[in-house]
């Protein structure tokens, strides 16, 4: 099931329950600020993931996937991948 944009595992991370996050696909809002630039750009080209854009990976998705204290090392990058193969 897809719940992030840029994939994220909502299940996975550690706020969901304690933030009460249903998963950005959900949300109109995350809970960390006023809008996260990754689902704004994804939802604003009408995609349900970021590993269905012609400019996939970008380089704001590189940027938030290979942050030093937020990032993932590209996991997100990977599971956007996987879910455009199903």
């Amino acid at each position: 099931m897809i719940e992030s944009r840029c994939g994220i595992v909502c299940g996975e991370c550690k706020y969901r329950e304690q933030m009460n996050c249903a998963g950005c696909v959900n949300i109109t809002k995350p809970f960390w600020g006023d809008a996260c630039p990754v689902k704004t750009c994804c939802e604003g080209r009408g995609l349900e993931n970021c590993g269905n854009c012609g400019e996939f990976p970008c380089d704001l998705l590189n940027q938030f996937a290979y942050d030093k204290e937020q990032g993932d090392d590209g996991k997100r990058i990977e599971q956007c991948k996987a879910w455009c193969k199903k």
